[in-house]
């Protein structure tokens, strides 16, 4: 369980990292060829998403790694959850069903690495 754990959490947040940093750091118009949704959000939802998944990357690693408040690795996992759903939801409201593939495998490693979380934490 401990390997499978590093295995998903890396994966999970160097995704993370690299995505809430273009969030963070690009503006909406540099977003937009990649990801279509951002014109429609407030700048300010596009950064606080942003910083959300930066916050779940370090959550993910940073905690187990030091054995300070490990359950903020469980809190992580399940707070990138919650980000797939709304990402889901957003791709369903404006019609973009078929773009959900990447949410779907996004959600499904951040719901195995809430159960690796609960085991092995």
């Amino acid at each position: 369980m401990h390997v499978a754990y590093w295995i998903v959490a890396a994966l999970l947040a160097t995704f993370y990292a690299y995505s809430g940093w273009l969030k963070v750091a690009r503006s909406r118009e540099r977003l937009a060829p990649m990801m279509g949704w951002v014109t429609a959000t407030p700048s300010w939802a596009v950064r606080t998403i942003g910083w959300l998944e930066l916050a779940g990357a370090v959550g993910l690693v940073l905690p187990p790694l030091t054995g300070i408040a490990v359950g903020l690795a469980l809190a992580a996992a399940a707070g990138l959850v919650l980000v797939q759903l709304g990402g889901i939801t957003v791709h369903v409201a404006r019609g973009e069903a078929r773009m959900i593939g990447l949410n779907l495998a996004l959600l499904a490693l951040a719901g195995v690495e809430v159960w690796l979380a609960t085991t092995w934490l």
